[in-house]
């Protein structure tokens, strides 16, 4: 079995997202995590659902700590890999989760 590194221990993706109606919602995903540990970090490449038109994109914003932000109507996991600037890489992964004003989970 493979040991987790500990940057990989301490980093996580958070995300935030708002209800634009008619079933569409405006999401944002980003890496939170110990200063120290973003700071090595040189940028991020995001893999989402294969039915976006750019489903791998990468992020190089430590300002924003690599923020991703797009649109959809679905969940779905979204893939990171966090790429270091001594070129080792930190998998990351999160569910995506939407939800309705009321505060009903979207399950699409």
């Amino acid at each position: 079995m493979k040991k987790k590194s500990a940057s990989r221990k301490l980093l996580r993706i958070e995300q935030n997202e708002r209800y634009q109606g008619d079933e569409w919602w405006s999401w944002s995903v980003w890496v939170e995590g110990p200063k120290s540990v973003l700071d090595q970090i040189k940028y991020v490449e995001y893999t989402l659902h294969p039915t976006f038109v750019e489903p791998v994109q990468k992020k190089s914003n430590r300002g924003n700590k690599f923020k991703l932000s797009t649109s959809g109507w679905g969940v779905f996991p979204i893939y990171a890999e966090a790429v270091k600037k001594d070129g080792s890489v930190i998998h990351l992964r999160h569910q995506l989760k939407l939800h309705y004003p009321s505060g009903e989970s979207n399950t699409y």
